[in-house]
């Protein structure tokens, strides 16, 4: 690592799926979710070390899931706490996170629960480069068969094309808007979006953000269902908010996402 990689900060990245240039062999402080997708993209982007926000850890621990995974595709990384900065924001977790969760190879390098985010991300600017294979994820978008309206499956709102436009988008992302932008709440003009709220908060702006386009959207729980999984957003997923949109469609809190998207489809 040259002297100027190691003095000159973190790279911050909203989301993992935008990531800057220069972000390539340096250390990313992203508002992306701690799950298994988002770090596999900053493997595949070739990201030094990552810090992600934990994103309420949630249902069977998602939202730090990836962690686990970098351990193995040897990159150092670590989560800070929902609770402490928010998602999507990478320049707040930055200046207020606090560490929750780190992984083996982090830890080694005394990153450690409670340190603040702006020092994890110092230590870990001492990380190697990963290096080697690492496991390939299985399918991340799938189309559901069947219904008036299709049913698009994806584990990162990053997957959204256009031609998704008119379809139901079941996502596994987290709800907060980005970069303060309305385009960025999702890719296609969707008949209804399903986003995961990350524990709460900020994890729900993208809700009326996607209501002043005309777009049906609602989060689930993210005690319900795995932050980064589609699948579980639709099958596992208890609706925590809605905007006038998807209410208009039946929409309200605490029904499953499942019976939401039977509404929607059959509208």
């Amino acid at each position: 690592m040259s002297p100027e990689a190691a003095t000159r900060g973190p790279i911050l990245a909203d989301t993992i799926t935008r990531l800057p240039e220069g972000a390539a062999g340096a250390v990313v402080v992203t508002g992306s979710h701690g799950g298994v997708y988002a770090a596999y993209v900053a493997r595949r982007d070739g990201v030094r070390a990552a810090i992600f926000n934990d994103a309420g850890v949630g249902k069977d621990d998602a939202g730090i899931g990836g962690l686990a995974w970098l351990d193995d595709a040897g990159m150092a990384a670590a989560t800070v706490a929902a609770a402490s900065a928010d998602i999507g924001d990478a320049a707040d977790m930055l200046a207020r996170g606090a560490i929750s969760h780190v992984n083996a190879r982090a830890a080694a390098l005394g990153v450690a629960p409670e340190m603040a985010c702006a020092e994890a991300a110092s230590r870990l600017a001492g990380a190697p480069p990963p290096v080697g294979p690492y496991a390939a994820l299985a399918e991340t978008r799938r189309t559901l068969p069947g219904g008036a309206r299709p049913v698009v499956l994806v584990d990162s709102a990053a997957l959204v094309t256009r031609e998704d436009s008119g379809a139901i988008v079941v996502t596994g992302s987290h709800g907060a808007l980005f970069g303060g932008d309305p385009r960025n709440a999702l890719k296609a003009d969707a008949a209804l979006a399903l986003f995961n709220d990350a524990g709460g908060g900020v994890g729900i702006t993208r809700l009326p953000a996607l209501e002043g386009r005309g777009i049906a959207a609602a989060t689930v729980s993210a005690a319900s269902a795995r932050i980064g999984d589609a699948r579980s957003t639709l099958e596992d997923g208890i609706v925590s908010a809605v905007n006038a949109h998807a209410a208009a469609l039946g929409g309200r809190v605490g029904m499953t996402a499942r019976d939401l998207v039977r509404r929607a489809r059959g509208a």
